[in-house]
């Protein structure tokens, strides 16, 4: 797993194009709705089957009814939140289905005292791919961050996956590395026992 961070630094004059949801030939870029939990599930689990993991899909329909956030306006930097791509609108197919999505949420820098964004998921279908979706996420999400005052856009990529890390690492995108920093993680059976420990010292 290889953490990838986009260079933000560089674009505090970055001004994101304000018509990359209105333009006729651009990408339609939307908040998910509840109404679309089923869509992001699906696409939950074609990307855990993508990266051989479906085996670690917990997640249910109900579940992320539960946890996501669905905003009706610019959201605060708190919360959950998918945005959608579908392909541009035409006039026999005024609103195409999702063909990807960016799930996301908030951090903070400790370093730089600002927000930022860590990408959870990008996936786009298979078939709709090479269309500059997964680019007209990430601008989406580079935008969103320079609009709360954030610093940082980050994410981490399987070190096998190298269409994706060649991707992120190409001029369109300015992704890097962080080749010295080794993503952590407690799940499982030893969440339980380190929490238990906290509950036992506290007498919970």
């Amino acid at each position: 797993m290889v953490i990838a961070r986009s260079v933000l630094d560089q674009l505090e004059n970055f001004s994101p194009p304000s018509t990359i949801a209105n333009m006729a030939d651009q990408p339609l870029i939307r908040f998910a709705t509840e109404d679309d939990i089923p869509t992001i599930f699906r696409f939950i689990q074609e990307l855990a089957a993508y990266e051989n993991a479906s085996h670690e899909v917990e997640a249910t329909v109900d579940s992320l009814r539960a946890t996501l956030s669905f905003p009706s306006s610019p959201p605060k930097c708190s919360g959950t939140y998918t945005l959608l791509v579908s392909s541009p609108a035409t006039p026999e197919n005024p609103t195409p289905p999702p063909a990807g999505m960016a799930m996301y949420f908030y951090n903070y820098s400790t370093w730089r005292s600002a927000p930022g964004i860590y990408l959870e998921d990008l996936y786009v279908l298979p078939e709709q791919r090479g269309k500059g979706y997964g680019l007209a996420l990430l601008r989406r999400l580079a935008a969103e961050v320079c609009r709360v005052g954030g610093k940082r856009l980050e994410w981490s990529v399987l070190r096998w996956n190298e269409p994706s890390i060649n991707f992120y690492t190409s001029e369109s995108v300015g992704a890097k590395g962080m080749e010295e920093w080794m993503k952590m993680m407690v799940d499982g059976d030893a969440l339980t026992k380190l929490a238990a420990a906290d509950r036992s010292l506290n007498g919970l």
